[in-house]
This record gives C-alpha cells, sequence and structure tokens, in this order.
C-alpha cells in the first residue's frame, strides 16, 4: 500500500512539472509573437514614411523643373507682368527649400532608426541614401535658381535704368528740338514781319516818313520813322491794305506788276498779287491818302 502511494505522488509530480513546463514554453511562443508583431508593424510604419517621402520628394523636384522652365525661357521676366510674376517665383522658390528642409530631417530620422537593426533594413537605407542625394541635387537646383533670379532682377534694373537714361536723352532731345522749332518759328515769323503806314501828305510828314518841300519830289526817309505810327503786319497773310478814303497812292518803290489799286465800295484798296515780288522791294509800305 505504501509503496502504490508513492508512486502515485511520484506521477502526480512529473504530471505538475510537465504542466509547468508546457505553461512556460506557451508564454515564451506569445512573447516572440508579440515581438514580431511589433517589429513587423514598426517595419511598415517606417516603409510607409519612406513612399511618402518619395512621393514628396519626387514632388518637389517636379516643381523645380517647372520653375526651372519659367526662369530660363527669355523675355519672361522683363514684361510688363514681371513684377508680380517674379514675387511668385520667389515665393515658391522659399516653399520649396523649406519643403527640402524637412525631407532632409524626416529622412536622417527615419535613417537612426533603421541603423538600429542595418542587416535587416539595408534596402531601405540604400533608398534613403539615394533620396539624400536628389534632395541635394534639388538644393543645388534651387540655390542655381535663386541666383538667376537675383541677375534677372539686377538686368530689369539696368534695363530700367537704360529706359530712364534713355527717357532723359528723349525728352532732352524733343526740348532741344522744340526750342529748334520755336526759334526757327519766330525767326521765320520776324522775316515776314511787314509795316505799313496811311496819312496825308501832312501826317506823313509830321510823324517824319516823308519829306517835302516847294516844288520838291516827296521823300521817303530812311531808317529815321517813328515807328509807332505804322500797323505791324505779316507778309504772309496781308493780302490787302484798305485806304479807307476815296483817293490815295502808293509812295513805296514796290514793283506796279505786283499790286493793283481797286476800288470796293466807293473806298481805294490795295491788292497785292504778288507777295513775293511786292515785299522784295522792303518790309514797309507807305500810302498816302487825300
Amino acid at each position: 500500500m505504501r509503496k502504490i502511494l508513492l508512486f502515485g505522488l511520484c506521477l502526480g509530480a512529473l504530471s505538475f512539472a510537465a504542466c509547468t513546463n508546457n505553461a512556460k514554453s506557451d508564454d515564451n511562443e506569445t512573447d516572440n509573437q508579440t515581438r514580431e508583431n511589433t517589429e513587423l508593424n514598426a517595419a511598415l510604419a517606417t516603409q510607409d514614411s519612406l513612399n511618402n517621402l518619395i512621393n514628396d520628394i519626387m514632388s518637389d523636384m517636379t516643381q523645380i523643373k517647372e520653375l526651372e522652365s519659367i526662369v530660363s525661357t527669355p523675355g519672361t521676366l522683363d514684361g510688363g507682368e514681371m513684377s508680380s510674376q517674379k514675387v511668385q517665383i520667389k515665393n515658391d522658390i522659399t516653399a520649396i527649400r523649406e519643403a527640402l528642409m524637412q525631407r532632409r530631417e524626416r529622412l536622417a530620422e527615419l535613417e537612426n532608426k533603421l541603423k538600429k537593426n542595418a542587416s535587416k533594413n539595408a534596402t531601405m537605407l540604400k533608398t534613403i541614401e539615394s533620396l539624400k542625394e536628389k534632395v541635394a541635387q534639388s538644393e543645388s537646383q534651387i540655390s542655381a535658381l535663386t541666383d538667376q533670379l537675383a541677375a534677372a532682377n539686377v538686368r530689369i534694373e539696368q534695363l530700367g535704368n537704360q529706359v530712364d537714361s534713355l527717357n532723359v536723352s528723349v525728352a532732352n532731345e524733343k526740348a532741344d528740338k522744340e526750342q529748334a522749332q520755336q526759334a526757327a518759328m519766330e525767326f521765320e515769323n520776324e522775316m515776314n514781319v511787314c509795316y505799313y503806314a496811311l496819312g496825308s501828305k501832312k501826317e506823313l510828314e509830321k510823324h517824319n516818313i516823308i519829306k517835302t518841300g516847294f516844288l520838291r519830289k516827296t521823300k521817303i526817309m530812311q531808317g529815321d520813322y517813328e515807328m509807332s505810327y505804322f500797323t505791324k503786319a505779316d507778309k504772309r497773310t496781308l493780302n490787302t491794305i484798305a485806304f479807307n478814303s476815296k483817293n490815295g497812292k502808293l509812295l513805296t518803290n514796290q514793283p506796279a506788276d505786283s499790286y493793283r489799286i481797286e476800288e470796293h465800295n466807293g473806298q481805294k484798296v490795295l491788292v497785292i498779287t504778288n507777295p513775293t515780288r511786292f515785299w522784295n522791294a522792303g518790309n514797309f509800305v507807305v500810302i498816302e491818302i487825300n
């Protein structure tokens, strides 16, 4: 009976030990599974982040190429809409530069995580190295675009200065031309000034325009006229001189074939028929009326 009880106790102890070992084994498998799931989720999250970065960096590179096309197109920054377009390009460049800095920081974070288990993440680490090169290339292109835009600003400023200089030159030339035209007009007007005087013999003599005497021929005084008695006129528009009298005669030496004296409404009128010949004789006309 004692042997049987001892045998039963041994069997119970063996069963308990087996159960205990099985429980520990199950716990270990659960821990391993949990750890593997965690690592898998972390790897998937890292892969997703990497894929998003790839898309973002490709988008940045596309934007940069579009900006390069705009900036490098001749005349794009020199037209009337240059100012607003230049501001837009500067804003785009600033936005891309900031985005590239963020891409670089995210790549660095992912790289640090993956390097903790480099053997498992070799492929993703290689991808990150490639993306870092693309970011560096994009940053270089952005710097070049900034330089091009600055050069365009200098060129535009130079063109503006040239335009201002040309405007000043044109204004000066215009002023000189207008001054020359004015001087020519004044000269022409002066050359076409003429004077005529009408009066009785007594009035003309009183104003020192003619000189008469007993049995002396009437003489036209030269250069000693009393100018206030004369009427100033323009040869180009003076076609007739009304005597305001029924009788009168021309005392100055205008050619006879360059004028005629007519009667209008009982009043004598001198009509200039050939202005060139008429005024070649002199710029002064003296008419005696009575």
